[in-house]
């Protein structure tokens, strides 16, 4: 048989340990392994395959290099068949019809904040998901445990995009973003020159949520009307659940606690300030977080809100958790012509646009 493309055998290993929420020491053997391999002449990982050398190299462990060894041999490994044959459930018609509808995903990490791959690897994976863009949304500054970009890091991110964008395949771009902090009085963590410049800009409390009521919807208010904000992210800041496993983010200790309650502010209030101000609201797709729990999101929708339907993601395989938010949008009944990924980028980034 033909020998298949073992690195792409890893990778898609990790990708769905990343999307089955495995233990981060796996994913990161699999990803370890297939950057090792990358850097090799093809030949020479044959050879080693060969001759049993495999595991020499720095990042390469028995259970990889058996991998590696089976799929040089023209069989898909034994890893990845028990992987696939173990994937979940499908959705049902409704969440299936509005995942399909999906073009893009808003909010997104990369290993320049606290996201566990490189800029390439999370639009590589995206495109493999058929998606046609994707918002980077790295930290701003002030959430500095989250390796935070100060303005002087965003702007060689954007050049960075830049020369990205040339070599990915087309029909395909990554859109510029960030998940900016909402600070304490409600101002945003960076500055005004290039939130304009950016494509989408997430908005997101991190701090302070244990705020008494009336502080934290000012906060909220305040933030929702500024003009640079485009979504509102997990708006409660709960946490149902333990940080996903997969995550291999340097610093990710933003998803770390066991549970955290909800924020308490007025949700009517915030609600009609984003129909106002035509901000749309997040359905973040993180399994630990489910935020907002259901009955915001009915109350969103009865307010006449937008909605974006994102992942959240830290590391490639996350990318595929669109499924769970439009699980909880479906049973809520959100049309899918009120969600702004449903969108082409020209149409996204024309509506971010004229907000500002």
């Amino acid at each position: 048989m033909s020998a298949r493309d073992p690195i792409a055998d890893l990778r898609r290993i990790a990708f769905l340990l990343e999307r089955a929420n495995e233990a981060t020491y796996r994913v990161r053997a699999f990803r370890s392994a297939a950057k090792a391999l990358a850097g090799l002449p093809a030949a020479e990982v044959a050879e080693r395959a060969g001759n049993g050398t495999l595991t020499e190299l720095a990042g390469v462990g028995d259970v990889t290099a058996r991998c590696v060894a089976e799929s040089l041999a023209g069989e898909k490994p034994v890893y990845l068949r028990r992987l696939v044959a173990t994937e979940g459930s499908d959705l049902d018609a409704e969440a299936t019809a509005l995942r399909a509808a999906l073009r893009g995903d808003c909010h997104t990490h990369s290993d320049w904040s606290d996201g566990g791959s490189p800029i390439e690897e999370m639009a590589l994976a995206a495109v493999e998901l058929g998606h046609e863009y994707v918002v980077l949304t790295d930290h701003s500054p002030r959430l500095t445990v989250a390796r935070g970009l100060t303005a002087e890091r965003l702007r060689r991110q954007l050049d960075h995009v830049a020369q990205v964008n040339a070599a990915l395949p087309e029909g395909f771009r990554i859109l510029t973003g960030i998940e900016v902090d909402i600070l304490a009085d409600g101002s945003l963590d960076q500055d005004d020159e290039l939130l304009a410049r950016l494509d989408v800009v997430v908005g997101s409390v991190h701090s302070g949520l244990k705020d008494e009521r009336s502080k934290m919807t000012r906060r909220m208010l305040k933030a929702v009307a500024n003009p640079h904000l485009d979504i509102l992210g997990h708006v409660t800041g709960r946490m149902v659940s333990s940080r996903p496993a997969g995550v291999t983010g340097p610093g990710d200790r933003g998803h770390r606690a066991r549970t955290r309650a909800e924020s308490d502010f007025d949700a009517d209030a915030v609600f009609a300030a984003c129909a106002e101000h035509d901000t749309a609201v997040e359905i973040n797709s993180r399994p630990e977080r489910q935020d907002p729990p259901k009955r915001l999101i009915r109350r969103a929708l009865e307010a006449g809100c937008r909605f974006a339907i994102n992942t959240d993601a830290h590391a490639p395989g996350q990318l595929d958790w669109q499924r769970f938010g439009c699980e909880r949008a479906a049973l809520c009944g959100v049309p899918a012509d009120w969600v702004v990924n449903t969108w082409s980028a020209e149409q996204l980034v024309e509506w971010t646009h004229a907000r500002t």
